[in-house]
């Protein structure tokens, strides 16, 4: 796992987090709710793919 992809949920977390309280603080909390969401569906996008590596190096290292 490389240091960018640390880096590159970090930046979305931020970014996700200040739209959120913009969008709530113009009253706009369904759509902030909205962002929210697919702030978090974006990183676990990113994360299940570096699992999914994971396992294909633990299957080819016990030849599986």
């Amino acid at each position: 796992m490389s240091i960018d992809l640390l880096f590159k949920i970090a930046a979305i977390g931020i970014l996700v987090a200040v739209l959120h309280q913009v969008l709530v603080r113009a009253g706009r909390e369904d759509q902030a709710m909205m962002t929210t969401l697919a702030g978090l569906v974006i990183v676990l996008t990113m994360v299940i793919k570096q699992i999914s590596t994971l396992f294909e190096s633990v299957r080819t290292m016990f030849n599986l």
